[in-house]
């Protein structure tokens, strides 16, 4: 995490979590897969009437109940007490028992009838001889309640086929009105105002619409034991409402950075008339130059506090009000202003903000960065005050704290060559933060343009290296793009986005080559259409740009080989 001091938020530990099971129990239909849900109780403590998965807190005895159930080998004895937990959950709650007979047969309405939901139910079981079905039972998602909510269970949710022949019956204290229900139909009727659900009972109603059948579900869980998600959602504000999200999501990154302990107080609407702080030593200012190519406009950043000054990333495009703002929100002290690259709605407006610094008397901040290449194209060519050496490192401390050793509170950024989407691209690292500040090699919720002859693949793939060794070498957490959300915010995400994007790249390129050969004699308006299949027609024109990017180091891997 960041220095505990840059935090914008007093630490708040949240509350402990209490360990819970959930199951879906689920059967197939003419009209498709089927759930079982409930109404809890108007009184309970916990989601008064909201509609459920039948559930309820692990104890004692379902870990030390090991022996009386049957498990799959490779099921941890975590997921078995936890199977266990629901398996008795469904029988007190529903009535529903998964369990097996001495000689292997299902359990049935006789045995159903023979038990009693308020007496021990592991105990009873074993004077009937059934063996709780614990291997037909399988890990779906893993939730953790939001840090932000007083009461968080820490919840499996377990998925199994509901047993022939049983008829699930609430116990009419904590559950009512059993209904089957097709996910499609409970978030629909939910939409309507009729079926109140929670936010985690949503997001797994709406990842079950991509399965046509329990088989489908129980295979998909089967594959490595594994929850298919875990997630501990992170809330926001949206037009003054409370919104959250999960950790695929991108805000999630954001909320992370800003509200660690999960206040729900950070505004996440893109703006152009205020900066928005995402740690006391950094600023967020985004231009107002939306679009296609830019989203919700270009993020310039200030780095540092009043004591240091300044050192603006990305002053953007030459944007009178916008510059205005920034020199501002510095409160005049711009120390650096440091281009990513020389791309139009980056590099601009490094002048006028350096003589506005000028002209209200202040000393003039040095422009830095790297000089554009001949291939720049002519709206991209810039000279900076002085070139950035790669490894260099750039900080601020207060004026005449130069020879005072024991000043620690400072900032200090890391240069980072990283040519690829242009050759004069850099990245910076805030090392006391662990924050990458990505310029435009790596963007919130969409893939970078490479644009030849400036753009460059081979050199693209090689920087996302560079910045993969960047994240492991100084532990970096969180990437803040030049467009969109900070990226981060969970174990090994930073890294992890870059993997998922160099992974994302090369199979876009296995594409490529699949269409090369189907059409030797294809054009590259040939190729687009069918290795972008999934990208809408009116961004073919850009696409083909990264197109003819591959393209290029697809032919001189093949020229290496031959």
């Amino acid at each position: 995490m960041p220095r505990p001091s840059q935090l914008l938020h007093p630490a708040r530990p949240p509350a402990p979590t209490r360990p819970a099971a959930t199951v879906l129990l689920l059967r197939d239909t003419p009209g498709g897969l089927e759930v079982l849900m409930t109404r809890r109780s108007t009184t309970a403590s916990f989601v008064p009437g909201a509609y459920v998965f039948p559930g309820g807190g692990v104890d004692a005895l379902d870990s030390a109940s090991h022996a009386q159930a049957r498990r799959r080998e490779t099921q941890s004895d975590l997921h078995l007490t936890q199977a266990i937990a629901a398996i008795r959950e469904s029988f007190e709650e529903l009535g529903v028992l998964l369990a097996r007979r001495s000689d292997g047969s299902p359990a049935n309405q006789h045995d159903i009838d023979a038990l009693d939901r308020g007496a021990p139910f592991v105990a009873q079981c074993q004077s009937r001889c059934l063996t709780l079905a614990a291997d037909e039972v399988f890990v779906l998602a893993h939730w953790i309640t939001d840090r932000d909510l007083p009461r968080r269970f820490d919840v499996p949710f377990l998925v199994a086929r509901m047993p022939e022949g049983q008829t699930p019956v609430a116990d009419e204290s904590e559950q009512f009105e059993p209904v089957w229900v097709r996910p499609v139909d409970a978030l629909a009727r939910h939409e309507a105002g009729q079926f109140f659900i929670i936010y985690p009972t949503i997001r797994t109603l709406e990842r079950l619409l991509h399965y046509a059948s329990v088989d489908a579900v129980l295979q998909a869980c089967a594959v490595n034991e594994r929850p298919l998600w875990t997630c501990c959602p992170r809330a926001g504000l949206l037009g003054g409402c409370e919104v959250r999200f999960m950790e695929h999501e991108l805000p999630f990154g954001e909320l992370a950075l800003v509200c660690p302990d999960g206040q729900v107080v950070h505004p996440l609407d893109w703006q152009t008339e205020q900066p928005v702080a995402l740690l006391k030593n950094v600023l967020r200012l985004t231009a107002p130059n939306p679009g296609a190519m830019t989203g919700p406009g270009t993020n310039s950043y200030l780095v540092g506090d009043p004591a240091t000054g300044y050192l603006v990333i990305d002053p953007g495009p030459a944007d009178p009000d916008h510059l205005e703002k920034l020199w501002r929100a510095a409160g005049g002290d711009i120390r650096m202003i440091v281009c990513t690259h020389s791309h139009p709605d980056h590099a601009p407006g490094a002048l006028p903000l350096q003589a506005l610094c000028l002209q209200h008397g202040q000393p003039r901040p040095p422009i830095l960065g790297l000089p554009s290449a001949p291939t720049a194209r002519a709206h991209s060519v810039f000279t900076p005050n002085r070139t950035l050496l790669n490894s260099e490192l750039l900080t601020l401390i207060p004026r005449g704290s130069e020879a005072d050793l024991s000043y620690i509170s400072g900032h200090t950024l890391k240069v980072i060559h990283t040519p690829g989407h242009a050759a004069n691209h850099l990245c910076l690292v805030l090392l006391e933060d662990r924050l990458l500040f990505s310029g435009d090699h790596i963007l919130s919720g969409s893939t970078t343009v490479i644009d030849p002859p400036d753009g460059d693949m081979q050199a693209y793939l090689d920087s996302l290296d560079v910045l993969s060794a960047a994240c492991e070498e100084h532990q970096l957490e969180f990437i803040l793009p030049a467009h969109g959300y900070v990226i981060g915010g969970f174990d090994g995400e930073a890294a992890g986005a870059i993997t998922r994007l160099k992974a994302h790249r090369l199979q876009r390129e296995a594409k490529i080559v699949q269409a090369m050969q189907a059409q030797p004699q294809g054009t590259l308006d040939d190729w687009v259409a069918q290795v972008y299949d999934d990208v809408p027609p009116r961004m073919w024109p850009v696409a083909k740009r990264s197109l003819m990017a591959h393209v290029a180091r697809i032919e001189v891997n093949l020229s290496l080989n031959d």
